[in-house]
């Protein structure tokens, strides 16, 4: 450790700042409360000497946007389904001769009587004596959702066109499972079921009704105790077996207390200000800021199509100030309005008027339009603390991402580069994310997988062996350092000094660490004080790995030898080609090199047909492969861009007969799917169906008329379910009826990243101007000579 002013001394110059004796004892006062690693040593000490040489914080602040109310999913069951014709997060069974309303074994959509904007639920039954039917509505269990809910109470509202006596009602029970009374392992428990007209009465017709059900009156029919705040299950089931058909409407399911209004009245709520319509090809963009005094539950949004009367169409978020309506077609002229409401659903006044009109875009202007919406992930949609991405929107509002953050930090150059913001805007957005990188728990400077974005700690998403460094996410992080370090290289004293600051950060990643010992052909995954090398994964290509190697042998001062691009990542031993050969399913390919040729096209690096797509993407955000060759190939370009050709064959030729796929539909790559985050890929193994958008959209530099078609059809053909305030939505599966209900931060980047670098090269040029990565190249050109 750095324990002496004459050490503090030596440093100083070489980052850039003149001797003050006040940094120094500020230093050597801290010294003692970080980690004890060289790097975390040195990183302190340049947080500390930047506040006492800038005295002052940047004042400039701009309004972009803020982030959803995180205690909004603590809270809500359902409040409206992406999906038009069945809600996916719920079954439906019935036993005849009772029948229930399905689709595809799922309940109806209801579009035509809500409370809360566009839609509702529809539960359709007959209950017949020797019959029976439920109907179940899950929780949606998007990735990193908060697990618990709060709140002593269930509420809900029902509706019926034409009433239903208390007597005919269905009977309601809760399940703490996902599958609702399908499973009833530990810790998962359901209710008896009461009749739900115990705690509603009457139905009257053409009345919303709100139903409270009190969760300290229900008793467990389960073998182990039922606990409200693990609900992920709200079931009817048959009651009176009447034989008459009934209809009820159900919406706004959530957990709260009894009087769990924020602002007491209508009154107490102002209407939004400064409210924006901008027309696109197919959709209207509407946004709108508010005082900052209020604390709505949700903003309704009306509109008024083409001189109409003003109808509510959607509610968005709290906090969120920013709602998209596709209209689907050109040409189509909207006017808008947007209320606050409360808990209680009283609602403020409306909004002043906003217009727009969509209308007809050439393909360049959908580029940027696709761009600026995906963009808006990382802006609008950052951690607000640490300015760095979410893994994933919505999700849990602590977790801030390392890897997706390199991979904004390359879209933020883009944002800049585009004018959706101003150069001073992207400064300021840098400056926050270095700040909270130079505090934040670093392992031999690698940062972990995951961190609080609030206080910069290691959050062990995966487990307790992940609680260290990870070399993958950082090396996507530096990608995009690197990229805004040559951005950003100015004349100003606040350029200057986030150069320097990115330097340091980069010359302080200990990648040789990393090694696991001098004699090791391999760079290790993860390393962790508690654990070391306990998890042991070497990196093995070909993958999203390979820029980590790059950077390792470029680091000017922890360095690797470049002949580990040999002997790790292209490695030809027993153990790389079993590696190779147990995520790929095939013997293609197990030695780097492939040959092989799928659907006409010949792959010359790769296991199998290629595998999923992001392999061409992340490294490849700030990396131009047209700079890239080595012994098996003489162009990683070609042979990205072949991958992708292979997978929309694939697609195209859909062996596994799946719906939806098609030459303007493929990109099978890793994202959210209907059985959680998995890497398909176009084999018979890693293909189930789900389609993610940014695979062929990030393709745009190897692909660019297949992507163009792509985007056109995902946009203009399916836009309606797929694009929302951040773009195009993760990932569909239409064979299941299902849209991925978040927006993931290593999926919108490469599509405002990769799209820009097909249209002007930006990111690859500032990445590839760094001095350390040409030289880098030149030693390994030399080394693939031998």
């Amino acid at each position: 450790m750095i324990e002496s002013q004459a050490e503090c001394e030596q440093i100083l110059p070489r980052y850039g700042f003149a001797f003050q004796q006040n940094i120094v004892d500020a230093f050597l006062a801290r010294s003692g409360h970080i980690l004890k690693s060289r790097c975390s040593v040195k990183l302190v000490f340049t947080s500390v000497a930047r506040r006492c040489i800038v005295p002052f914080v940047i004042a400039l602040s701009f309004v972009h946007g803020a982030i959803a109310d995180p205690d909004y999913f603590r809270h809500v069951i359902f409040d409206n389904s992406i999906n038009a014709g069945a809600y996916w997060y719920s079954t439906g069974r019935s036993v005849g001769p009772s029948t229930l309303e399905q689709r595809d074994g799922h309940l109806p959509v209801e579009k035509q009587f809500f409370l809360t904007p566009p839609n509702a639920l529809r539960i359709s039954w007959r209950s017949e004596p020797g019959g029976g039917w439920d109907a179940e509505i899950h929780i949606v269990n998007f990735r990193n959702r908060s697990p618990e809910l709060k709140g002593k109470n269930l509420y809900f509202w029902c509706y019926s066109q034409d009433g239903i006596a208390t007597r005919d009602l269905p009977e309601i029970m809760l399940s703490t499972s996902g599958e609702g009374l399908q499973v009833a392992e530990f810790p998962a428990s359901f209710t008896i079921a009461a009749p739900l007209g115990k705690f509603t009465g009457d139905i009257p017709a053409r009345r919303w009704t709100r139903v409270k059900v009190p969760f300290d009156g229900l008793q467990t029919a389960s073998i182990y105790k039922f606990r409200p705040e693990y609900l992920q299950s709200v079931i009817f089931r048959q009651g009176r077996a009447d034989g008459a058909h009934h209809v009820l409407i159900a919406d706004e399911i959530r957990v709260d207390d009894e009087g769990a209004s924020k602002t007491g009245s209508v009154h107490t709520l102002r209407a939004p200000i400064r409210i924006t319509a901008t027309g696109y090809d197919r959709h209207i963009l509407v946004r709108w800021e508010d005082d900052g005094t209020d604390a709505p539950a949700r903003y309704v949004i009306l509109r008024s199509l083409e001189g109409g009367p003003f109808e509510p169409i959607g509610i968005q978020l709290p906090g969120v100030h920013r709602f998209m309506d596709f209209l689907g077609k050109p040409n189509a002229r909207a006017a808008y309005k947007v209320a606050a409401e409360d808990w209680d659903y009283h609602r403020s006044e409306s909004s002043e008027t906003a217009s727009a009109q969509t209308h007809e875009l050439k393909d360049d202007d959908l580029l940027t339009m696709l761009q600026e919406a995906a963009f808006a992930y990382y802006w609008d949609g950052a951690e607000p603390n640490s300015g760095m991405a979410y893994e994933n929107i919505p999700g849990d509002d602590r977790i801030v991402a390392t890897g997706a953050s390199g991979m904004a930090i390359c879209a933020l150059i883009v944002g800049v580069d585009r004018g959706f913001i101003t150069r001073a805007q992207g400064l300021a957005r840098i400056e926050k994310i270095v700040s909270f990188l130079e505090t934040a728990q670093r392992y031999h400077g690698a940062w972990s997988h995951y961190m609080d974005g609030a206080t910069g700690r290691t959050m062990p998403v995966f487990g307790m062996l992940d609680d260290g460094g990870d070399l993958v996410e950082t090396s996507f992080l530096m990608q995009g350092l690197l990229a805004a370090r040559q951005y950003f290289n100015g004349a100003s004293q606040r350029e200057r000094q986030v150069f320097q600051r990115i330097t340091f950060l980069w010359e302080t990643v200990e990648w040789d660490w990393y090694r696991e010992n001098a004699d090791s052909r391999f760079l290790y995954w993860h390393w962790s004080p508690q654990w070391s090398f306990e998890i042991h994964h070497p990196l093995i290509g070909f993958n999203e790995t390979m820029v980590t190697y790059l950077l390792a042998m470029a680091s000017p001062t922890h360095g690797v030898p470049v002949e580990m691009y040999y002997s790790g990542w292209a490695n030809q031993e027993e153990s790389a080609q079993n590696y190779r050969q147990g995520w790929s399913g095939t013997t293609d390919g197990n030695h780097y090199a492939n040959g092989h040729t799928y659907y006409g096209i010949k792959l010359e690096v790769g296991a199998g047909p290629g595998g999923p797509l992001f392999f061409t993407h992340y490294s490849f955000l700030g990396f131009d492969p047209h700079q890239l060759r080595d012994r098996y190939t003489s162009s990683y370009f070609d042979n990205n861009r072949n991958i992708a050709l292979i997978n929309r064959a694939y697609c195209t030729a859909n062996p596994k007969h799946y719906k939806g796929y098609g030459p303007d539909a493929w990109g099978l790559t890793a994202s959210d799917t209907p059985r959680g985050y998995e890497a398909s890929a176009p084999d018979e193994n890693d293909d189930h169906g789900t389609m993610t958008l940014t695979g062929a959209l990030a393709s745009f530099p190897y692909t660019p008329e297949a992507s163009m078609q792509a985007l056109k059809h995902y946009y203009r053909d399916l836009g309606g379910e797929l694009w929302g305030i951040y773009g195009p939505r993760d990932a569909y599966n239409p064979t299941a009826g299902w849209v991925s209900p978040i927006y993931m931060g290593l999926n919108q980047a490469p599509i405002v990243v990769m799209v820009e670098n097909y249209r002007t090269g930006l990111v690859w040029k500032n990445f590839m101007a760094n001095p350390e990565i040409q030289e880098m190249l030149k030693k390994l050109d030399a080394a693939g000579d031998n």
